[in-house]
Order: C-alpha cells, then sequence, then structure tokens
C-alpha cells in the first residue's frame, strides 16, 4: 500500500475534505491527548476502522466530552461548532467510504 513513500491512507487523509482534522485527532490520540479533534475521532471511531483507519479505543460517550470541551472554550458558540465538527466527520466519512471502495 505505499505509493512514493506515503501510505494511501495519508494520501487519502490529505486529500477528502475533513482530513486534516482526522490525522491531527489520530496523532493527538497517539499521544493520550484529549483535544477537539481527538474526541470527534472518537466519536467517529467505528465507521473509520470500518474504511481501514487505526482509530485507538477511547473514553467512553466522546459526544459528551467534546460538547463539554467546546463549552469550557467557548460557551456561546458550542452547539454550533459541535455540529459543525459532526458534519465535517461524516463528510469525510462518505468520502472515505467511497475512495476506499
Amino acid at each position: 500500500m505505499e505509493r512514493s513513500g506515503k501510505t494511501a491512507f495519508d494520501e487519502l487523509l490529505h486529500a477528502l475534505p475533513g482530513g486534516n482534522l482526522i490525522r491531527k485527532g489520530l496523532e493527538d490520540l497517539g499521544n493520550g491527548e484529549q483535544s477537539v479533534p481527538a474526541l470527534l475521532v472518537q466519536i467517529g471511531g467505528p465507521r473509520l476502522r470500518s474504511i481501514g483507519l487505526n482509530v485507538p479505543g477511547g473514553r467512553e460517550n466522546p459526544e459528551h466530552a467534546l460538547y463539554e470541551l467546546l463549552s469550557t472554550e467557548n460557551p456561546d458558540s458550542a452547539h454550533s461548532r459541535y455540529n459543525a465538527l459532526i458534519r465535517t466527520l461524516v463528510s469525510f466519512e462518505r468520502a472515505a467510504e467511497c475512495a476506499v471502495k
């Protein structure tokens, strides 16, 4: 699955909408960080695993943890930011599923 020094998944993460956010979340999870991208990747874990990404298991209820983190950062925009992040995740998942078929 190697092509010019990069894996196919690296190329996938670079090419698809939201891929940079997913890549950052995977890096943060690998480093044991609880960040917005890491929690988003945990939310999408089952679907991301089904396309072949290695998503480490995480905490229970990452949805709640993500909303709490967003509320801590800015309570007034937490709801809209949460929804925008979930839409980005779903968009990435759909595009990735098409790309790996």
